[in-house]
């Protein structure tokens, strides 16, 4: 025999008047308590912000900033969780003054009530709302506002720490690269004072043109010389004084072409020199660079300290739904009892051929 069956066959309830009076009873019982008392659900939703919603994504960018503190973890992911953990239910029982308001006792009564009672769920679109049913209205909103600004806070302070470790790296890096950023600088300037070059470029650019201007220079006198001796003979002062300049021209093309490291202005001493001049200028640059890259970082820090608390956007503020609210677990007893009770007065009109045939049997 089914359960209906065998509740329909009881003695209690052979009589309409005694199922009317425990399954009607029951149901209204049920449904009243689906109604009353009154709930209220209170509710906000907001959505995690990011850099580029705030317009500061290129300004980060060029500060170094760009990347989240929080990986590649999705933002919505990151916002429940921290929604769902113990510290922001704390923060919630101390700014709502929970203990006096809720007769409970014991952090660990409250985290359970709050665990029951607060639903923090994702929608479509990346949006989170925050919901709480209450027969109190003012402390639904309230816990409601209270876990809004928790979750930003607790957001914000583990934006900050992460910072406050990325800050401390870098000034380490920043410290280091300046001590190598003067060492560069001091070698460099020791160079220019040995050597006595102001610019030390242009000084060598200059040594290097000298080689064909003094080429040019010593075939424009041979040039004049030859004229001369058409006009003059060896022992005229006008030649003579020509083959003295031509003599020391070409003696300092000598000079200047010669390979010795240590000959004055020659080609030795330029390709020496030249070769320290690009180490010295590779080794300053790549300190400047290092130094200029984390100093940019470093300020970068600045601005994701000011824009850590910038990481929720309000969508809805916390306010109580208008919408009447039922206990929904009331309202599926009442209608389960009242099925209940039409199955067992369909069951006694006609009950089934099976059953029929037992009750004969009995009789």
């Amino acid at each position: 025999m089914s359960i209906v069956g065998q509740i329909a066959h009881l003695q209690f309830f052979s009589r309409f008047r005694w199922r009317a009076l425990v399954f009607g009873v029951a149901t209204l019982i049920f449904a009243a308590l689906a109604f009353f008392p009154e709930r209220y659900l209170a509710t906000s939703s907001f959505t995690p912000t990011d850099r580029d919603s705030m317009g500061l994504g290129g300004t980060l960018g060029q500060l170094g900033g760009l990347s989240s503190v929080f990986g590649n973890q999705a933002a919505v992911e990151v916002a429940l969780r921290v929604g769902h953990s113990v510290a922001v239910r704390d923060d919630v029982i101390d700014k709502t003054s929970l203990k006096d308001r809720v007769k409970s006792e014991g952090r660990i009564a409250l985290q359970r009530y709050l665990t029951k009672r607060v639903d923090i769920r994702s929608l479509r679109g990346g949006i989170i709302t925050i919901e709480m049913q209450d027969p109190d209205a003012d402390l639904a909103k309230e816990i409601v506002a209270a876990y809004q600004r928790a979750v930003q806070v607790e957001l914000a302070q583990i934006s900050r720490r992460q910072t406050a470790y990325k800050r401390d790296v870098l000034q380490k890096l920043v410290t280091e690269a300046s001590d190598k950023l003067v060492l560069a600088q001091s070698a460099y300037d020791d160079f220019r004072l040995r050597n006595r070059y102001a610019e030390p470029r242009s000084a060598m650019l200059a040594i290097g043109d000298r080689i064909p201007m003094l080429e040019g220079t010593i075939r424009a006198k041979e040039i004049q010389l030859a004229t001369a001796r058409q006009v003059y003979t060896d022992n005229n002062l006008t030649v003579q004084q020509m083959v003295a300049e031509l003599g020391a021209l070409r003696s300092q093309l000598a000079q200047a072409r010669s390979t010795t490291p240590n000959q004055n202005q020659g080609v030795g001493e330029l390709v020496q020199n030249s070769s320290s001049l690009y180490r010295l200028e590779r080794e300053l640059e790549v300190a400047k660079s290092l130094y200029s890259g984390y100093m940019r970082y470093l300020q970068g820090t600045a601005v994701e300290d000011l824009t850590s608390d910038a990481n929720l956007r309000v969508l809805e503020q916390p306010h109580v739904d208008t919408q009447r609210q039922l206990w929904l677990p009331a309202l599926a007893l009442a209608i389960a009892i009242f099925l209940m009770w039409v199955a067992i007065e369909a069951y006694r009109l006609r009950p089934p051929p099976g059953e029929a045939l037992m009750e004969l049997d009995r009789a």
